[in-house]
C-alpha cells in the first residue's frame, strides 16, 4: 500500500538525479566521517543512513485521496494523502480502534527539511502546515497516541494536540514570514538570517533545528516562489567558482593576503566570512595546502557550533576532504539493479535520455525499433539534435535498425553486467538493418562517477 505515484517519485528522485544527490548525501549524513566527538554524532533526524543497495516493490494499492478507508488484517485504517510536503508522494494513516495516528514524516520531534541539503525538490511549507491542520481537525478530539517513522511516540491527547499545533505553526510561520519579508524586498540570503521563530515555537523541543534549520528552510521557501535569482543583475550571470576565485584573489592582492586576513577573522570567530574568502582561494589554486588547511579549520569550527546534524556533517566532511582528499566510503547505491529492473518503461527511457552524452550525440541521427518479447512491449528511440526522444507502443517503417531482446537482457546491458557483443554472440539480441547502430547508441550513454569533487574544483 503506497501513496499515488510513489514509484514514479521514488525513482525520479533516486535515479534521475541520484548520483549527484547521493554524493551530497555522503556529506549530509557524514558517511565517511568517524563516529566520534570530532566527527559525526548523527544526522539530527536519527543516527545515520545504512549502506548497501536500495530495493523497491510495486504497490498493489495506491492512496490518492483523503480520507481513504481500508481494513488490513482486521485493522481499520483511515489514510491521508499528503503530497508535496515532506515528500512528493506520501501518506499518513489513523487507526480509529486504537486512537493511534501514524504521522509518517509530516510530524517529527525536530524541524524537518523544506529543502534537504543532499538536494531534492523544494517542499511546500504551506501545504505541510495544512496537512497537519487537517490532521488536528480530523483526529485531534480523540487521538491518544501519535507515532512516526523515526522517533518515539507521543501519548495523551492534550500533549499530542499541543505537539501537532506547534509543528503545524512551525512550517506555517517559516513559509508566511519568508513571503512577508520577500514582499518587502528581502532576497534569498537575507531571509535566511531574518526569519527568527517566536519563543513559543523556538523553545519547543520538537521544533529545534537538529535536522533542518530555520536558516536554510527559509531560503527554501524563497526558492520555491522566486528561484535562485535574487533580482540583482550582478547575480544574474556570475562567474563559476574557479574563475571567480582567480579574480577574487587577484583583486585582494594574492592568496597570501587572503590567508592573512582570513587568519585574523578566524581568530575573531568570524568564520562565515573566513570560509567565503578561503573558498575563493582554494578554487583559484586547489594545490594551496595552506589555504585548504585554514579553510578546513574554519569548517570544523562551524561544524562544532552547528545545531543541525546535516550542517555539522557537511562542514566536517568538507574539512576532511580538504585535508585528505576524497575518501570513498559506504554509501547507498540509488542506481541499484533492483531499482533499474523495476522501472516502468517510460521512466526507464527517460533515464537513458538523461544519460545520453548530448554534445557527443549532436551530429548523430538514427532511429531504433526495439521489441521486448518477455514484456510484450515495443517502442522506438529517436536520436537527433543531440537529444533522445521515444514513442511507446509503435515501430517506424524506416528505422536505422530493429532490435529484439528481452527486458532482462536490456537491463543487463544497461547495468554493465553483459556487453552488447556478448549478448549478440549468445543469441540474446537480434537486429536487422545497421547492426552497429545499437552499439553506437549504448556507447553514447554516460556512466556517472560518484566521488566527484565538492570542496575543490
Amino acid at each position: 500500500i503506497a501513496s499515488h505515484e510513489f514509484i514514479i517519485e521514488s525513482v525520479n528522485e533516486n535515479l534521475m538525479a541520484g548520483n549527484h544527490m547521493s554524493r551530497r548525501a555522503s556529506y549530509m549524513y557524514g558517511n565517511v566521517l568517524p563516529k566520534s566527538p570530532e566527527g559525526t554524532v548523527g544526522s539530527g533526524l536519527g543516527t545515520t543512513t545504512s549502506g548497501g543497495t536500495l530495493t523497491i516493490m510495486e504497490p498493489t494499492t495506491e492512496i490518492s485521496k483523503t480520507p481513504t478507508e481500508l481494513t488490513i488484517d482486521g485493522v481499520k485504517m483511515v489514510f491521508m494523502y499528503t503530497p508535496r510536503a515532506e515528500a512528493p508522494s506520501e501518506l499518513m494513516f489513523y487507526m480509529p480502534e486504537k486512537k493511534a495516528m501514524c504521522q509518517a514524516e509530516e510530524i517529527n520531534h525536530t524541524l524537518h527539511n523544506l529543502l534537504t541539503l543532499r538536494g531534492a525538490q523544494v517542499r511546500n511549507g504551506l501545504l505541510w502546515s495544512k496537512y497537519i491542520h487537517q490532521t488536528i481537525e480530523m483526529f485531534g478530539d480523540e487521538v491518544e497516541v501519535s507515532f512516526g517513522s523515526h522517533h518515539w511516540p507521543t501519548w495523551d491527547n492534550d500533549k499530542i494536540v499541543d505537539y501537532w499545533k506547534k509543528q503545524r505553526d512551525l512550517y506555517r510561520y517559516i513559509h508566511d514570514e519568508v513571503l512577508r519579508l520577500a514582499n518587502h524586498g528581502s532576497t534569498l540570503l537575507e531571509v535566511g538570517d531574518e526569519v527568527v521563530l517566536p519563543d513559543s515555537l523556538a523553545k519547543s523541543f520538537a521544533n529545534r533545528g537538529y535536522y533542518g534549520s530555520v536558516n536554510h528552510n527559509a531560503k527554501a521557501q524563497y526558492q520555491l516562489y522566486f528561484g535562485y535569482f535574487t533580482g540583482n543583475p550582478a547575480d544574474l550571470h556570475p562567474l563559476p567558482p574557479a574563475a571567480a576565485g582567480k579574480k577574487f584573489i587577484e583583486y585582494i592582492g594574492g592568496a597570501d593576503a587572503v590567508i592573512e586576513k582570513a587568519n585574523a577573522d578566524f581568530d575573531k570567530g568570524e568564520y562565515r566570512w573566513a570560509a567565503t574568502a578561503l573558498k575563493y582561494a582554494v578554487f583559484a589554486d586547489p594545490d594551496n595546502q595552506k589555504a585548504k588547511d585554514l579553510l578546513a579549520d574554519t569548517y570544523e569550527q562551524m561544524g562544532y557550533q552547528a545545531e543541525s546534524g546535516p550542517w555539522r556533517n557537511f562542514y566536517l566532511s568538507g574539512a576532511s576532504e580538504l585535508r585528505n582528499g576524497v575518501k570513498k566510503g559506504v554509501t547507498v547505491n540509488t542506481s541499484s539493479p533492483d531499482i533499474v529492473r523495476n522501472l516502468g518503461m517510460e521512466t526507464y527511457l527517460d533515464y537513458l535520455a538523461v544519460r545520453l552524452n548530448h554534445p557527443k550525440a549532436a551530429d548523430k541521427q538514427f532511429t531504433l525499433n526495439v521489441t521486448l518479447p518477455d514484456k510484450k512491449e515495443k517502442f522506438v528511440i529517436y536520436v537527433e539534435n543531440g537529444v533522445m526522444n521515444y514513442t511507446l507502443g509503435k515501430h517506424e517503417k524506416e528505422a536505422t535498425t530493429s532490435i529484439t531482446l528481452d527486458r532482462t537482457v536490456l537491463d543487463d546491458i544497461n547495468l554493465g553486467q553483459t556487453s552488447i557483443d556478448q549478448a549478440i554472440t549468445e543469441g540474446k539480441v537480434t537486429d536487422e538493418g545497421d547492426t552497429t547502430a545499437f552499439g553506437e547508441f549504448v556507447a553514447l550513454l554516460d556512466q556517472f562517477e560518484f566521488w566527484f569533487d565538492i570542496v575543490t574544483p
